[in-house]
């Protein structure tokens, strides 16, 4: 039973890789960075600032109508400031987003579509900052995921509107308070506004 399953999958991941249609292209797009904290007395320590990211992108059109597969490789930067201090907090990252979309066809004009997958972050920047009450730690890496909703033009030009949230942790923020060091999960989600250009 096994053996005929895998036969199965194979044979269907085939058809699909042969009748799918490939489009390579360029994604840019800007951040509104929202960073929480888990103790509820720093929940507003920290302001929302902008970011942006680019990269290449791939985009698979399945052969099951409207159905698609979205990918991308991005240099991504969010920031954000500590109120108190007008610190910055800097996160620089390589994101690889991989989203299933769905749309529907408006004649040849425009697709519109809903999208949503699994996003792996991997920093690639300064991984930790002495701050003046304490120390800011990035994660190595990192798992977020995508909900959103855009427009295919002419089946080339292509605006997406998303929001991005943490699946865990991306960064720990140990401080002290009267001698005593505290330490506070921090996740780092935000909104997302792209645009792609697809050859």
């Amino acid at each position: 039973m096994r053996k005929v399953l895998f036969i199965l999958a194979a044979g269907l991941l085939m058809a699909m890789r042969l009748h799918a249609q490939i489009n390579l292209g360029v994604k840019a797009g800007y951040n509104l960075t929202e960073i929480s904290l888990s103790k509820s007395m720093l929940e507003r320590a920290i302001s929302d600032k902008n970011g942006f990211f680019i990269g290449p992108t791939l985009k698979f059109s399945l052969p099951i109508v409207g159905w698609g597969i979205e990918m991308a490789a991005l240099y991504d930067q969010r920031e954000g400031q500590i109120k108190e201090t007008g610190e910055t907090l800097k996160q620089k990252t390589f994101q690889v987003p991989i989203n299933v979309r769905v749309g529907i066809g408006l004649a040849e004009v425009a697709t519109l579509f809903a999208f949503a997958g699994p996003q792996f972050g991997f920093s690639i920047g300064d991984k930790e900052k002495k701050l003046r009450f304490g120390d800011w730690t990035l994660k190595e890496s990192y798992v977020s995921a995508n909900i959103g909703g855009g427009i295919l033009l002419v089946n080339h030009l292509q605006m997406t509107v998303n929001y991005n949230f943490a699946l865990g942790r991306t960064a720990e923020y140990e401080y002290t308070i009267d001698n005593i060091v505290h330490s506070a999960r921090a996740k780092t989600n935000g909104w997302q506004i792209a645009l792609a250009y697809y050859f």
